[in-house]
C-alpha cells in the first residue's frame, strides 16, 4: 500500500500541472526575444552626431576630468569640431570651434532656444504656462513682450518696480 502512493506521488510531479512550467517560459522567453530583435530591426536608424559610446546610466560623464575644457577639447580632436556627449540621460551637443559655434548658435538659433521639459516646469507652473517654462513659440514671445512692456518698463511706473520706487520716494520705505 505505502508503495503504490509513492509511485503516484512521482508520477503526478512528473505529469502533473508542474511540468509545464518550463516549456511555458522556454516558449515566453523565445517570443520576447523574437519581438525584441523585431522591433531593433524595424527602428530607423538616426543619423547622430559622431562621439564616444555613451556607458548606460552615466553616458560619458567618465571622459570629463577635473578640466572639462580640456577634455572636451581633447575629445574635439578625436570626433571633430561637432559632436554628441550624453551627461548622464541628457544628450548634449558640443560645437567646440569658433564656426560650429556661430553656426548653432545664431543661424540655428531657434532650433536651440526651447528648454527641456522637465516635471518641475509641469507642475509648477501649470503646464509650462509660465515664461519661465514656456517653450519658445508665439505664447513665449507674447508673454516676454507683456513682462517687458508692463512689468519691467522705465516709462510706466505701474510695474513690481514701479510700486517699489513709490515707496521709496515716499519715505515709507
Amino acid at each position: 500500500m505505502a508503495m503504490s502512493s509513492i509511485n503516484t506521488t512521482s508520477t503526478t510531479a512528473i505529469n502533473g500541472p508542474n511540468s509545464l512550467i518550463y516549456p511555458l517560459a522556454l516558449i515566453t522567453a523565445v517570443l520576447f526575444l523574437y519581438k525584441a530583435i523585431l522591433n531593433h530591426r524595424r527602428r530607423p536608424r538616426l543619423n547622430l552626431l559622431p562621439g564616444p559610446k555613451p556607458w548606460p546610466i552615466i553616458g560619458n560623464l567618465d571622459l570629463i576630468g577635473p578640466l572639462p575644457h580640456q577634455s572636451i577639447h581633447g575629445l574635439s580632436k578625436r570626433y571633430g569640431p561637432l559632436m554628441q556627449l550624453k551627461f548622464g540621460s541628457y544628450p548634449v551637443v558640443v560645437a567646440s570651434s569658433v564656426e560650429m559655434a556661430k553656426s548653432t548658435l545664431k543661424t540655428n538659433d531657434k532650433v536651440f532656444a526651447t528648454r527641456p521639459k522637465m516635471a518641475a516646469g509641469k507642475y509648477t507652473t501649470y503646464d509650462y504656462s509660465d515664461i519661465t517654462w514656456a517653450p519658445y513659440g508665439p505664447y513665449w514671445r507674447q508673454a516676454r513682450k507683456m513682462c517687458i512692456l508692463e512689468l519691467f518698463s522705465a516709462k510706466k511706473e505701474i510695474g513690481v518696480f514701479g510700486v517699489y520706487k513709490e515707496r521709496r520716494v515716499g519715505g515709507h520705505a
